[in-house]
């Protein structure tokens, strides 16, 4: 889909050769001029970074990414290779880090899973595959067991019904299933939860939610934090959240990824690169609405320096 929600777009005018120039210029001999890097890297939308990277190359035989790597440190190091990968490959690159040797990162399965469409989890599945010779749904199953692997194979096979039109009746009967589901049985019958929020249209489980509230007078998000715990609970609610709003789901993430001690960076950055093409604009409109801050404000009070400057470019401006 062509997204229009984005902070960065195409930078006008563009000379590939001339950024390449700059870049090599500000990597050059002792000590880096970063402000250079983080503003050329932050105002090019990722097409034009790729037009970078074969300039680099093509003028200098030198790789763009590997001298970045050298050349930087720390998070700004990171943020700034984030920019650099490719589009297409980017929540792949991230899945095959999260399933990686010890241990699984579950935040990024769920963040990415529960959010895509399933266009681009199909488009996801093939990167993996094309990219790691693997199959992403058995390195998923091979690493995380239950309800929550169940529910991470249904949405990984991307079949959710297409938004066409809505049968009440049905909206009817699944908020019935899920108040039996939830709240009327002693231990919950995890596997209705995983089918309907796994399978249902959009626009279906919008008014299942609604209809869930009239019948129980509890919003679904509370019967499943009631309900369930752990990652099942986490991914549950992810996929609720996006349902109901995809910016105001990274909006949360964002959010709680800088409030209070310390900064999940990782996740700061991961959502920050990913969304600033697709609908950082309206992740900041609802960041402003629910947290009585701008995104622009709360990244300027939470991190420091050159990573900080090329955030906030990335913000794209404050909206106070």
């Amino acid at each position: 889909p062509q997204y229009t929600r984005g902070t960065v777009t195409a930078f006008a005018p563009f000379d590939a050769r001339a950024d390449a120039e700059a870049l090599r210029k500000a990597m050059k001999g002792i000590g880096t001029d970063e402000e250079t890097v983080l503003t050329i890297l932050a105002t090019r939308n990722n097409a034009q970074r790729q037009e970078i990277a074969s300039a680099f190359k093509t003028l200098f035989g030198r790789d763009l990414v590997d001298d970045l790597k050298s050349e930087l440190t720390g998070k700004f190091e990171t943020l700034m290779v984030s920019l650099m990968r490719p589009a297409y490959i980017f929540d792949a690159h991230a899945l095959k880090h999260a399933i990686k040797g010890a241990g699984t990162n579950e935040k990024v399965l769920t963040e990415i899973l529960a959010s895509r469409t399933p266009a681009e989890v199909q488009n996801i599945k093939q990167v993996y595959q094309q990219e790691y010779e693997a199959s992403l749904e058995d390195k998923i199953t091979g690493e995380t067991s239950g309800h929550f692997q169940r529910l991470l194979v249904v949405l990984l096979q991307a079949n959710r019904d297409p938004d066409v039109g809505v049968d009440e009746a049905l909206v009817e009967q699944d908020a019935q299933v899920l108040f039996r589901a939830g709240e009327l049985k002693w231990g919950t019958d995890e596997e209705k939860f995983i089918t309907i929020l796994g399978t249902r249209s959009v626009s279906h489980l919008r008014r299942v939610f609604d209809k869930y509230m009239t019948i129980s007078g509890f919003q679904i998000e509370e019967t499943i934090d009631r309900e369930t715990s752990g990652d099942l609970e986490k991914l549950l609610l992810a996929v609720v959240k996006c349902i109901r709003s995809v910016p105001a789901y990274f909006a949360e993430t964002l959010y709680y990824s800088m409030k209070g001690a310390g900064t999940d960076d990782d996740t700061l950055i991961r959502v920050m690169v990913s969304r600033s093409e697709v609908d950082l604009l309206d992740i900041r409109q609802e960041f402003r609405k629910n947290f009585a801050k701008s995104l622009y404000q709360m990244i300027q009070k939470d991190t420091s320096g050159d990573y900080r400057k090329a955030l906030l470019l990335l913000c794209g401006g404050d909206d106070d």
